[in-house]
């Protein structure tokens, strides 16, 4: 790796539209650090990104000597280093059980919505797959006050910035009983003030903050 002058304090290198920027930008908004958020192109990479990340990718985060450029080693970095509150449970069972369930959430939904941020409205069988699966998954969403916790996780960082995008998707979950479930956790979730001081100018054009 080319070697880049130390930064006296960390930033992350973001992408406004990404919703793996996303969900770093709402860890960092839950922890109240002082990390510089850097709105970045990913047509045209910032020099300093470039010489420090060897796949050019966002998000990029920068602390001093380290670089991290995988969005989950980001958002673990993060809850370790400002432990203040904490974004995975205490218990090691609990904490294996919401990292698989992000590893589930990255296998099953995300390739759905890098699908979906490619072809916009024009993806009818990921947007079809997608909707399927949430309307499916909706009822689970009334067991606990957060996505499979009682407290809101890194998970929850995961999947809320999937759900923040569905109206420019072309998506609307109907409201059903079944539903009822997975919208008042929308509701829930897009009212957290960490949300809202997540979002960027672009997502923030989306729909209204704090509005399902």
């Amino acid at each position: 790796m080319v070697g880049t002058a130390k930064r006296s304090s960390a930033a992350l290198f973001s992408d406004a539209k990404d919703h793996y920027s996303h969900r770093v930008r709402i860890v960092l908004a839950e922890k109240n650090v002082g990390v510089e958020v850097i709105t970045a192109d990913p047509l045209d990479l910032p020099k300093e990104l470039s010489e420090a990340n060897p796949y050019n990718s966002l998000p990029t985060l920068i602390d001093r000597d380290l670089t991290l450029y995988e969005s989950r080693v980001m958002m673990e970095y993060l809850d370790e280093r400002f432990p203040h509150p904490p974004l995975l449970p205490v218990y090691p069972v609990a904490r294996a059980e919401i990292r698989q369930y992000i590893h589930r959430v990255e296998m099953d939904w995300c390739p759905l919505v890098d699908a979906l941020a490619r072809d916009g409205k024009n993806s009818a069988e990921a947007r079809k797959e997608l909707t399927d699966s949430l309307v499916a998954i909706a009822p689970i969403f009334a067991d606990k006050p957060f996505f499979m916790s009682p407290d809101f996780s890194l998970l929850d960082c995961c999947v809320a910035p999937i759900l923040w995008r569905l109206p420019a998707f072309g998506i609307k979950i109907p409201s059903t009983r079944q539903t009822q479930p997975l919208l008042d956790y929308m509701e829930r979730v897009f009212k957290r003030d960490s949300f809202v001081a997540s979002l960027s100018d672009w997502e923030k054009s989306i729909r209204p903050a704090s509005r399902t």
